[in-house]
């Protein structure tokens, strides 16, 4: 039996509720075989948000650090700010033949397929255009201005779903996370199985 992990990237327009299904998904983790990698990010904390639970939080200085010393899977400059992965927990983890979950944005998606044939690509998407902006609107983190860049960018976000390997319709929770579920035991499954 391998003890290799897998990498499993995953995307979607801000809204579409990715890090609720990826709550309801570990939660059905008995095993304890799923790792969430965290981003690192410029931008400021939301005020509910802790340095190192949702993100590491950086200056630039230090994230331009990082890139020159290719210590990042990927790294994508998004409405101003910089997000990007680190490498070296995210290698560490896969050793130990955990299913890593890379949580980001479709720009850095596409480095990671560059860099990671082997990962595997799941893409959230909405219901609708009007149910985004809804739900993005209820969340009440974002101000007007901030919600329009993102209603703008998801047209195009959305466009780039075909690029993945699995696209999920966040329309009903419940049904959305089993889908994911069994997305990913497969995935777990092949890797085992070799």
């Amino acid at each position: 039996m391998s003890n290799k992990g897998a990498l499993i990237i995953f995307s979607a327009p801000s809204g579409c509720g990715k890090d609720t299904l990826l709550s309801e998904l570990f939660k059905r983790d008995s095993a304890g075989d799923f790792v969430l990698s965290r981003s690192m990010t410029t931008r400021s904390p939301r005020s509910e948000e802790k340095d190192g639970v949702d993100y590491y939080f950086v200056n630039r200085e230090h994230f331009e650090q990082l890139i020159a010393q290719d210590k990042l899977i990927e790294y994508a400059e998004y409405n101003g700010n910089y997000y990007g992965t680190p490498k070296e927990p995210v290698e560490e983890w896969l050793n130990e033949g955990k299913i890593v979950f890379l949580e980001i944005e479709v720009q850095g998606a596409s480095k990671v397929r560059q860099r990671c044939p082997d990962a595997v690509s799941i893409f959230v998407l909405p219901p609708s255009l009007d149910e985004l902006e809804r739900r993005l609107r209820n969340r009440q983190t974002d101000s007007d201005e901030v919600i329009a860049k993102r209603i703008a960018l998801a047209p195009g976000e959305i466009e780039r779903s075909k690029e993945f390997d699995y696209n999920i319709v966040n329309d009903e929770l419940e049904r959305a996370a089993d889908e994911l579920y069994n997305i990913v035991i497969s995935i777990k499954e092949k890797n085992q199985n070799g």
